[in-house]
């Protein structure tokens, strides 16, 4: 079970890396990078950020080449925005995650049947036969003043 100083410190390292990608790198490998998660160790020397990265899978490991180039920056960043004791050293690791999620999509698209329409559902309520409308026996049972004892003038 990971303490709570441990995942603060993911947390902080997941901002300070997301940002310092979108932010400060300009090498042109590293294009459509989210970093998702970051896993630390427990004695807080070791940062596992897990990134995924939107594109084929030459693109995405071209980006996790340039990532692993640039980790000497990205640790530095760290060491400077995040007051710790060890800075921890940086792997990364390509998430499959979302690349997963589409594949189990795509097999459930394949194995369930295709949704209705809504639009060619048959509703009863549209056809007009049916009467939602209420309609009293007696036309005088509708009107509440009827109700008194002193013929319909109210409390007194």
């Amino acid at each position: 079970m990971s303490s709570r100083r441990v995942l603060k410190a993911a947390e902080a390292i997941r901002e300070v890396v997301g940002m310092a990608i979108l932010t400060d790198l300009r090498d042109p490998r590293i294009q459509d990078v989210t970093v998702t998660y970051v896993e630390v160790s427990a004695d807080m020397r070791n940062a596992k950020v897990h990134v995924s990265v939107m594109g084929d899978d030459s693109k995405q490991q071209l980006s996790l080449h340039g990532l692993r180039n640039a980790r000497g920056y990205l640790q530095q960043k760290v060491s400077q925005r995040i007051d710790m004791r060890y800075t921890p050293r940086i792997q990364f690791v390509l998430d499959q995650g979302l690349k997963n999620s589409i594949e189990v999509s795509r097999i459930l698209k394949e194995v369930l049947p295709p949704p209705i329409d809504d639009n060619t559902a048959d509703h009863d309520d549209l056809d007009g036969d049916t009467d939602d409308s209420f309609r009293p026996d007696n036309p005088a049972d509708d009107n509440p003043r009827d109700n008194y004892p002193d013929g319909g003038n109210g409390p007194i």
